[in-house]
């Protein structure tokens, strides 16, 4: 797998912990990146490697401008896996989260269609905290890593951060990656200092960013697709906590999670340790 393996600084360091996030240089190879775009045709295509089956039926949806997203695609792709679980990837999260090891949370295989010509916010992803989605797990010193597999401004729907805001702490309602009212969440959010940065990465570039930064996107008004590949990883100790909301991923825990139960199974991949 093409992975372009990079040290992280110390400044690279300082400035996710001011900002909440940090963009890489270009990790992935061209080559790789080709593999990645056809990646994503196969799986919306119901096209998988191996035997298995996905996470959740793969449902392309009736609006043609709506996003696309399924979690877990290193389930059904080798190109997807290499990538998601690359030890390299895993290394730099934990450097940037103070952490001795990272494994994989989840994945997400995020395609946004061209929205060329329209007048419409369907494509848009709300301003959310990833956290506010993974409350049953026990830190929320997690990291998403949004790898561009085309290069991305806002002129095709890239992704915006709040600088700061992953030191505002867990935000009630915050789980809104659906609420496609950008405006409307600014108000609901904002602490005064609403500070919107755009996220412009080269093809092959990632944005990693904290579990609490708020970030969303607008849409895709270029004529092609949107196209990314995102890792979502947590330290290796994570361990589930009872009763602060669910997640698809405590049922990969077996039928009867309990609290306190380690993340740790063939489901939560390690990929980097001391």
């Amino acid at each position: 797998m093409g992975f372009i393996p990079y040290e992280v600084t110390a400044q690279d360091k300082q400035d996710f912990e001011n900002n909440g996030y940090w963009i890489s240089p270009k990790l992935i190879d061209d080559e790789t990146i080709e593999k990645l775009r056809l990646a994503h045709e196969r799986i919306w295509s119901s096209d998988f490697d191996g035997d298995g089956y996905p996470m959740h039926d793969i449902r392309l949806p009736e609006n043609k401008l709506a996003l696309r997203k399924h979690d877990n695609g290193w389930w059904i792709n080798d190109e997807v896996r290499s990538v998601v679980t690359q030890p390299d990837l895993g290394h730099m999260s934990a450097e940037l989260l103070g952490e001795s090891s990272i494994r994989l949370w989840h994945d997400q295989i995020i395609y946004k269609p061209s929205a060329a010509g329209q007048e419409t916010r369907v494509g848009n992803v709300g301003w959310h905290q990833d956290y506010g989605f993974w409350r049953c797990s026990s830190t929320t010193n997690m990291v998403t890593v949004w790898i561009a597999l085309q290069d991305t401004d806002l002129s095709n729907g890239g992704m915006r951060t709040i600088l700061g805001s992953h030191k505002w702490g867990i935000v009630e309602g915050s789980a809104a990656f659906f609420d496609q009212d950008l405006e409307g969440l600014k108000q609901k959010f904002s602490k005064g200092d609403w500070n919107d940065e755009p996220c412009i990465l080269k093809a092959g570039q990632a944005s990693f960013h904290h579990g609490l930064t708020f970030h969303g996107s607008g849409p895709n008004l270029s004529e092609n697709p949107r196209l990314s590949i995102v890792a979502h990883l947590m330290p290796g100790d994570t361990v589930y906590k009872a009763g602060r909301g669910r997640h698809d991923n405590v049922r990969l825990l077996g039928p009867r999670p309990y609290d306190g139960q380690p993340f740790d199974n063939e489901y939560f991949p390690l990929l980097y340790s001391k």
